[in-house]
């Protein structure tokens, strides 16, 4: 299964972006408004230029407390962004984001921002799969 197909079957495909000058707080209404866990730091829309999750607004709450708040998305974002393309194995994004620990990939087409999957999009488009495939093979036992 490819990327796309993950990307096709969404109900939302909307990508939510932030710029690096953004402050964590801003951020953070941001993934609530949308009930999202990761956003995309882009100052245009169209190249990922970072990447931040709740994860890791949580991470800095920790360590330094509620100051974090006033800091800016640049200060903590994830700048190396691993992604990939539409035309990518949806196995081996999961296997990506399953070694990197992380749980959300930006899909770049030709440097273009034109979606992002999730470990649980991948897992549901995984299964769906999965249930097809046995629906053929009853069928083919059954002689239908």
């Amino acid at each position: 299964m490819l990327v796309k197909s993950i990307l096709n079957s969404k109900a939302i495909a909307e990508i939510v972006t932030i710029e690096a000058g953004a402050t964590i707080s801003e951020a953070a209404a941001l993934l609530a408004k949308h009930g999202i866990g990761t956003v995309v730091v882009s100052s245009d829309g169209v190249k990922a230029e970072g990447i931040l999750s709740e994860r890791d607004i949580v991470r800095h709450l920790a360590k330094v407390g509620s100051a974090c708040l006033d800091k800016t998305v640049g200060d903590y974002m994830t700048k190396k962004v691993i992604t990939c393309t539409s035309e990518s194995n949806a196995e081996a994004a999961l296997q990506t984001m399953t070694d990197g620990r992380f749980r959300h990939m930006p899909v770049v087409d030709d440097g273009k921002l034109v979606g992002l999957i999730s470990l649980g999009d991948v897992v549901k488009a995984q299964l769906s799969e999965v249930a097809m495939e046995k629906s053929a093979l009853e069928g083919m036992i059954m002689g239908h």
